[in-house]
């Protein structure tokens, strides 16, 4: 014979399952219907025509480029100049553009490649220093039990509002004039890129370390580990997606950056990244404005192997942590 329980024990019961279901952390399990629902919106007849259509506005620019790339000189400038357009009437194309750009003949400074190298020279250091440190700094404020942990981290936070324009001027003297660090060294650059990319790195890592299930880190302490070995053996390796996000942005914005670059290289040729090169490499007078769209692809090069080696990490990453259940 069955005892079904009295209707008040039954409400009870259930409020206080919902108020202990409230009181945990979330899980996979939780977060599945959200992502469910995100991934139906995502992949609707709408969402796919309006991707169409902005993928189809953002990719023109980019094939006139390259179209302009391999159009002789003269159908670029001077009087016979007219638009890329009208490579599809007259399909007079050349590869020369590209030799010039990467050879040293002809050219008042280094050639493309010698700043395609100082570009990898600073762009790998300065992603692997962002997030070793960055996820260090989101293990510590996520799992960390110290005194002024929030106020510190709201702190970090905060430094993303403020323009690193302002902070380029005293950075250079205290380079120079405190540490004393060569002027047109690798060493500049690698410590400024690294401390204007900490705060995103550390919040976009919080995020995410923050949302891993508390049990596995209890567990890990029950077994005796150690928060370097929580860190090496647990945290990094559940952070992947998140790791791949983060060196995607890092790793875009410091190829691309050239106001920290001119600042902290001194516009030497031994230290200069690429991008210095592609403002450098119209002349004087813009006479070879031609060679522009050549260098810029050739600059793509390496960003774009980046991106699509990492882009399955990428979506993944920016949406973990921010969906609860």
């Amino acid at each position: 014979m069955t005892v079904m329980p009295a209707p008040d024990e039954a409400a009870n019961s259930s409020r206080t399952q919902s108020r202990k279901d409230k009181g945990r952390p979330a899980t996979p399990e939780d977060s599945a219907p959200i992502m469910r629902r995100v991934k139906t919106k995502l992949t609707s007849r709408w969402a796919t025509a309006a991707a169409v259509i902005i993928a189809t506005i953002w990719t023109v620019p980019t094939f006139g480029l390259l179209v302009s790339s391999i159009r002789p000189a003269a159908k670029q400038v001077g009087p016979r100049s007219d638009g890329w357009w009208n490579f599809f009437a007259d399909w007079d194309f050349t590869f020369k553009h590209y030799v010039d750009v990467t050879a040293a003949a002809g050219s008042q400074s280094a050639n493309l490649s010698q700043y395609f190298v100082n570009s990898l020279a600073i762009v790998i250091p300065v992603t692997v220093f962002v997030l070793v440190l960055a996820s260090m700094a989101a293990y510590i404020f996520a799992w960390g039990n110290f005194r002024g942990r929030e106020a510190t981290f709201i702190f970090v936070f905060a430094l993303q509002i403020i323009p690193l324009q302002m902070a380029l001027i005293p950075l250079l003297s205290l380079f120079t004039q405190v540490l004393k660090l060569p002027p047109g060294s690798y060493a500049q650059l690698w410590i400024a890129h690294t401390m204007f990319g900490l705060p995103l790195g550390i919040f976009l890592l919080h995020n995410f370390i923050s949302e891993i299930p508390g049990e596995v880190i209890e567990a890990a302490k029950v077994d005796g580990a150690g928060h370097t070995t929580i860190f090496w053996r647990i945290i990094l390796p559940l952070s992947v997606p998140a790791l791949a996000s983060l060196a995607i942005f890092q790793f875009l914005w410091v190829w691309n950056d050239l106001l920290v670059a001119l600042v902290f290289s001194g516009g030497t040729a031994d230290v200069a990244p690429i991008t210095q090169r592609l403002a450098e490499i119209s002349g004087t007078r813009g006479n070879r404005d031609f060679l522009n769209p050549a260098a810029a692809f050739v600059s793509i090069i390496v960003p774009l192997a980046v991106f699509l080696g990492l882009q399955r990490f990428f979506v993944r990453g920016l949406l973990a942590g921010g969906l609860k259940g």
